[in-house]
């Protein structure tokens, strides 16, 4: 019985992650923006200084681009960026759509100037947004289905064993 709820409270509880790490991640991508734009600071830099005000996982997505740009110097941009996103990705909540935002925004990092970068910035946020409330009706059907369909299975379960 414990199990089963415990199972169902797992999901519910992905559900409701998912749009506290989207709405999270538009504000990295603001501070990002904002970096860029105003403090004209290095990519590597202004990466580690997003992610250190991020809680985990997306703080270890920041971070990682960091450190990989800063230690390898002849790799793209977008290779360290793909690779700090494909290596965090599993411990996230969010999904496809997010994911393909990000490595979009990652195409387009450290190889064009100030404005466009803005640009690609900008357009990964409009596209984080209408995820966000994709994923804040699904947050709101699907959660508490997923409580009670826990318990109920287990209670199932507990039935049939009896």
């Amino acid at each position: 019985m414990v199990a089963g709820t415990l199972i169902g409270f797992a999901q519910a509880a992905r559900y409701a992650a998912r749009p506290g790490q989207i709405r999270e991640l538009i504000h990295a991508l603001k501070r990002l923006e904002t970096e860029i734009s105003y403090g004209q600071t290095p990519l590597p830099e202004a990466l580690a200084r997003v992610g250190g005000v991020l809680a985990e996982p997306l703080r270890r997505i920041f971070l990682q681009a960091a450190a990989r740009l800063k230690e390898r110097r002849e790799t793209t941009a977008e290779a360290c960026w793909t690779e700090a996103v494909e290596t965090v990705w599993p411990d996230t909540a969010m999904r496809a759509g997010e994911k393909e935002a990000l490595l979009r925004l990652g195409a387009s990092l450290g190889l064009s100037d100030r404005a466009d970068q803005l640009k690609h910035v900008r357009l990964a946020m409009v596209h984080l947004e209408a995820e966000e409330t994709a994923a804040r009706e699904e947050q709101r059907k699907y959660e508490k289905m997923c409580r009670s369909l826990g318990v109920l299975g287990a209670a199932l379960v507990v039935i049939l064993m009896v």
